[in-house]
């Protein structure tokens, strides 16, 4: 099969038209835009998106970009809203209406209602001197001169500009509500985002699984604990405190190069001073140590240096965390 080059052109001249249509929205973003934010940033209630249609379904999309980054909002259908949803609305929200033309019929039903009850509404269209463009108290200007589209039928450009649109109000309101890390991995719980933001080490741990010995027990003794434990490897303790490691790579290499084992200790194999970290350590944080250093076992210690259990390279990996 050989590629078509009319098919190739086709599809670099839909994102050549698109990605002008960003630039033209870049130009545009100023004054208007600046007030929209700061409404919203002061605003008591919540933000309500509506639209039909393709717009319908890039609000459902900007509402959940606003929530998870810090800014409360949801997604009004506009044909649901004038069937009896328009309930859930409260006095104090503040709603964006989406629609390219400004003269979408739902959006047109939906207006006089909202102004009645006193919503501060935002425009989000391409032409400014539609119903919606006037109708509005503040208007977001999504420039579009054409769609993508060979008919300049099918909602493309248009969509591609609404959803950045969406995502320039989220990340500057994001900005301006100093939302960080933490506060997304509190509403980011599941997922391997959510666990790169806020599982630790210590919730990679098995607590029927903390090996030790003692650096004066036997070799038999060592190979007797990581077995037992299934961890590979063994934390070795001097009088209750943290001394070394040794891991079944360090019984192999002794086992290779001393014919006569007898008599051998802990001490005598394990690897001093091993890396440890503190139970609060993240776990992708841990990850990345261990990939830096190489190692496959890492020890975890509490807040008073104590041991307190070790994690496998294949804990992080269960957790579908790879760095």
């Amino acid at each position: 099969m050989t590629d078509n080059p009319n098919v190739t052109e086709i599809a670099r001249n839909i994102i050549r038209l698109e990605a002008l249509s960003l630039k033209s929205l870049e130009e545009s973003i100023g004054s208007d835009f600046e007030q929209v934010v700061q409404l919203i940033h002061q605003s008591q209630g919540k933000v309500v998106i509506t639209g039909v249609g393709k717009s319908g379904i890039i609000a459902m999309k900007i509402a959940a970009s606003l929530s998870s980054t810090g800014t409360p909002a949801f997604c009004l259908h506009a044909t649901d809203a004038t069937h009896g949803d328009l309930g859930i609305v409260e006095k104090r929200d503040v709603v964006i209406g989406i629609s390219k033309s400004g003269n979408s019929q739902e959006i047109k039903d939906l207006i006089p209602f909202l102004k009645n009850n006193g919503n501060t509404v935002i425009g989000m269209t391409a032409n400014p001197k539609s119903y919606l463009g006037k109708k509005s108290d503040y208007l977001l200007y999504t420039p579009v001169d054409k769609e993508a589209c060979p008919h300049n039928l099918a909602p493309t450009t248009s969509t591609t500009v609404q959803l950045v649109m969406g995502d320039a109000l989220a990340m500057s309101l994001m900005d301006l509500n100093g939302f960080k890390s933490q506060d997304f991995a509190q509403i980011h719980p599941s997922g391997s985002l959510g666990k790169k933001l806020h599982l630790k080490v210590v919730d990679l741990m098995d607590d029927s699984k903390i090996p030790r010995v003692s650096i004066s027990d036997t070799l038999k003794e060592v190979i007797y604990e990581i077995s037992e434990k299934r961890l590979g490897a063994t934390v070795v303790e001097d009088n209750g405190k943290l001394s070394g490691l040794v891991t079944d790579g360090d019984i192999r290499r002794v086992l290779e190069k001393n014919e006569n084992i007898n008599g051998l200790l802990a001490s005598d194999i394990m690897t001093n001073n091993p890396i440890s970290v503190t139970e609060d350590t993240l776990a992708l944080d841990g990850l990345k140590l261990m990939q830096a250093k190489n190692i496959n076992h890492l020890i975890v210690s509490g807040e008073d240096k104590n041991y307190k259990g070790m994690v496998h390279i294949l804990d992080f990996i269960k957790e579908g965390l790879n760095g």
